[in-house]
């Protein structure tokens, strides 16, 4: 990975302009119907908050966590839907969107013609990939606090980890996109997803499956990031919330080395 990503990333290079360029891009060729899509991919998460997390929760009630804390449903599941959308955001724009780029409508070729490299193209992609994930991440955080779900002190560390789940699965969807050959495969993707979505200790611990399962749950990205931001909005956090980190800027490194790879394999043939 060494060999595939710190030449190009020396500041001598200018490859950070570069990439910026790229972002700077991707904001100049905005609509105001694009705005909308964006801001519209907030609702998912809390159509989901408020139809499992208020409404299961009024069944539920509480939830036991693996420490012995007990929470309220609605406090168990908002911060499973913040890292959530943290996800969404960032594959949304860097699987279907970044694919058609490349496959389709051949933007990086022309790119290439210019100084910019296939590295500095994906560093500027992830960097407007988090523009929308952030933009889920803030407006959910806000929710949260106005439900009286966290509090303020505990949502600003919570965002800050949402900034790096959208930027590990932002990396990882890149490199997705890279290896994928039509329109068809997104909707293994898509099946991916939702599974995640269901299958991270998002409505229910993992602790209530089986040890077999449980062990599979948790070798994931978004269960890391749901343990993650789970801990910072509950005031939980603790040393295994560093293995999650340490988890997701390993995922995050590895696939914006393989992201880069298949690029320059991809465009410089």
């Amino acid at each position: 990975m060494s060999r595939l990503l710190l030449p190009r990333l020396r500041p001598a290079d200018g490859t950070l302009r570069r990439a910026g360029s790229v972002t700077e891009r991707n904001v100049a060729a905005l609509r105001s119907m694009y705005w909308f899509v964006l801001l519209s991919g907030c609702l998912e998460p809390l159509l989901y908050l408020f139809s499992i997390g208020v409404g299961v929760g009024a069944l539920i009630n509480t939830v036991t966590l693996p420490g012995g804390q007990v929470v309220g449903y609605a406090e168990f599941v908002a911060p499973a839907m913040l890292a959530a959308a943290a996800m969404a955001g960032a594959l949304n724009e860097t699987t279907f969107n970044f694919f058609g780029k490349m496959k389709f409508m051949r933007l990086y070729d022309g790119i290439l013609a210019t100084p910019v490299r296939p590295i500095e193209i994906a560093l500027g992609e992830l960097a407007w990939a988090m523009v929308r994930g952030t933009v889920y991440a803030v407006a959910f955080v806000a929710v949260m606090v106005a439900m009286d779900l966290t509090t303020v002190s505990r949502a600003a560390p919570a965002l800050a980890a949402s900034v790096l789940v959208g930027f590990t699965f932002g990396a990882l969807g890149m490199a997705i996109s890279t290896l994928i050959r039509s329109w068809q495969d997104f909707d293994l993707i898509a099946s991916a997803q939702f599974a995640l979505l269901l299958f991270s200790g998002t409505f229910v611990p993992a602790t209530a499956y089986p040890t077999w399962f449980r062990w599979l749950i948790e070798a994931t990205p978004l269960y890391r990031a749901v343990d993650l931001t789970r801990a910072l909005t509950l005031g939980s956090a603790g040393w295994l919330q560093l293995l999650d980190v340490l988890y997701l800027l390993a995922v995050l490194a590895a696939s914006l080395a393989v992201a880069a790879h298949r690029m320059e394999k991809l465009l410089c043939k």
